[in-house]
């Protein structure tokens, strides 16, 4: 209730009334102001609270035309927010109403109901008036929207008829107007927060976009140059279709590089297919590579889609790309070169879109020279080379990957660690780490489970194992840092020799099947006699 406003301002002269001072007609009018307060906590924008105040208006006083402006603190002027006609016309919603020479400035600035019994454009010249006026609108109630003392804009009711409305119009239109305003109030609110929540995520995704820049890949973790240089080059070839060769030892996180290439492609939509090449039984390489047609072999069951036809528009990643069968790789020259090839059992050619990311940590030039690597296969894969560093090599990373390892680990088994030990630290700093980040991981991972409180228990007797032995290790200023890499080097080698000859005993010289040396290493025959070659070992020996 408005008990405080002025007498609203007539512009017109009054009209003869039927009195409606019966039951009936209260009733009427006490249930419109229902229909509308439901209108108003039920709908959630402006246009839909006017149509049902519309609908549920006309039952008591008859209009043409109703309105809402609201006011645009940028022009300084009334803009048209909704409207409900029963007219055809050409207003449009967004027009202007200038506050000054129009009924609805003068509601807004004065804060008080309009009555217009009659129509003068002597009184009112602004230009939407005038509009008003061409579409036969005679007469109107325009009343200030106005919620907690601010005036938010106007609810406009309009007839082609003169005198249609009366003071008694005018009172229950001032009540309608008040439930209006509280929706105004709401809708403008809820428009701030939903420009807010816009806002916050265009600034989210800058802040990506920026992070990208800055060279932050997802679960790449480091700042260190060499890795720096890395991600500069994968920034670099990544919009290309360009074949990509990783090389880096074990665990320096080949297929994450891998997936962060296909990340920054024009193929991130596409899907990402990993062939572990180690992984694969000889006989069964080609099958997984290329797929094959049902009965093409004995088991051949079913026909079944290669990984290189699953990639299709994609990105294929060959990881151990150095264990692929001699025998196959003519297969893949072709199928890199022609962007074709035949599933296993097929004379049908299939035309492939592929972009290929291959991965090793063997030397395939030496392979090449050893007559164990294709010459054509390898120009094919060393299109743009990207040579990972090993650990040692960035050690400023270190205490990164131990802080981000320490609480993912933390994190999957609802752990909390809030301190690394400053020793600790130290001590896994100084470690060669030959396994790598993969290594690095893994140990932050069974620290994280012997960890009781909330300070990380780094398992001392197997950290003290990584490291070298101060007391035997040769002068830093006689031998510098590359005679230590050298002794680790000569030191996880020895082990890996001293692995391959004790599965060989167990297993009686036997290298493949399932009780050979190569399964019980968890590797494939091929890059086990490729190993063994390495080392000189001899198989018969342990037979």
């Amino acid at each position: 209730m408005r008990d405080d406003r002025q007498p609203p301002m007539s512009t017109g002269g009054p009209r003869h009334e039927t009195p409606l001072a019966n039951a009936e007609a209260e009733r009427d009018r006490y249930q419109l102001l229902l229909d509308i307060n439901n209108a108003v906590v039920t709908q959630l924008g402006l246009a839909n609270v006017l149509h049902a105040t519309c609908d549920a208006l006309r039952k008591i006083i008859r209009h043409d035309a109703a309105s809402i402006t609201l006011h645009d603190a940028a022009t300084g002027e009334l803009r048209l927010h909704s409207f409900d006609l029963q007219y055809a016309s050409d207003v449009e919603e967004g027009a202007l109403f200038a506050v000054d020479g129009s009924p609805q400035g003068r509601a807004f600035t004065t804060r008080k109901p309009v009555l217009i019994t009659k129509l003068d454009l002597n009184e009112f010249r602004a230009p939407q008036t005038m509009h008003a006026y061409n579409d036969g609108l005679r007469s109107g109630c325009i009343i200030p929207l106005i919620a907690h003392d601010r005036v938010l804009g106007t609810l406009d009711i309009a007839s082609r008829t003169e005198g249609a409305f009366t003071e008694d119009d005018l009172e229950l239109l001032t009540h309608i107007a008040d439930q209006i305003a509280i929706a105004v109030e709401n809708a403008l609110a809820y428009r701030e927060i939903s420009e807010l929540k816009d806002k916050l995520a265009q600034e989210k995704l800058y802040l990506e976009e920026e992070l990208r820049s800055e060279m932050n890949f997802d679960q790449i973790v480091g700042d260190s140059a060499a890795l720096k240089h890395v991600l500069e080059l994968v920034e670099t070839v990544a919009p290309s279709d360009s074949t990509v060769l990783l090389l880096g030892e074990t665990g320096t996180g080949k297929e994450l590089i891998a997936r962060a290439i296909h990340d920054h492609s024009r193929r991130k939509d596409r899907t990402f297919v990993k062939l572990h090449c180690a992984a694969i039984p000889t006989g069964l390489f080609e099958s997984e590579l290329f797929g094959h047609e049902k009965g093409a072999f004995t088991g051949a069951i079913n026909q079944k889609i290669g990984r290189l036809e699953l990639a299709h528009q994609g990105t294929l990643f060959l990881d151990e790309v150095g264990d692929v069968p001699l025998e196959i790789q003519p297969k893949l020259v072709r199928a890199l070169q022609e962007r074709e090839f035949e599933r296993l059992g097929s004379t049908r050619t299939q035309r492939v879109d592929v972009r290929l990311v291959a991965a090793t940590n063997r030397d395939l030039e030496s392979m090449i020279a050893a007559r164990e690597f294709r010459s054509d296969l390898y120009y094919r894969l060393n299109v743009f080379p990207i040579r990972l560093p090993p650990l040692r090599e960035r050690r400023e990373d270190i205490p990164l990957l131990v802080r981000y390892f320490a609480q993912k680990f933390a994190g999957q088994m609802e752990k909390r660690i809030e301190t690394i030990p400053t020793a600790t630290m130290q001590a896994l700093t100084q470690c060669d780490w030959p396994g790598n980040v993969r290594e690095l991981a893994n140990f932050i991972e069974r620290a994280v489970i012997l960890t009781r409180g909330t300070s990380l228990d780094a398992p001392h007797s197997e950290l003290n194992n990584l490291r070298m032995d101060e007391s035997t290790a040769p002068p830093a200023a006689a031998h510098g840092t590359e005679d230590r890499k050298s002794c680790v080097a000569d030191e996880y080698e020895r082990k890996q020799r001293d692995e391959i000859m004790r599965a060989l005993s167990e297993s009686k010289g036997r290298v493949g099947g399932n009780e050979g040396a190569a399964t019980r290493l968890g590797l494939n025959r091929t890059t086990l006699l490729s190993r063994m070659k390495k080392f000189g070992i001899n198989p018969k020996q342990f037979s």
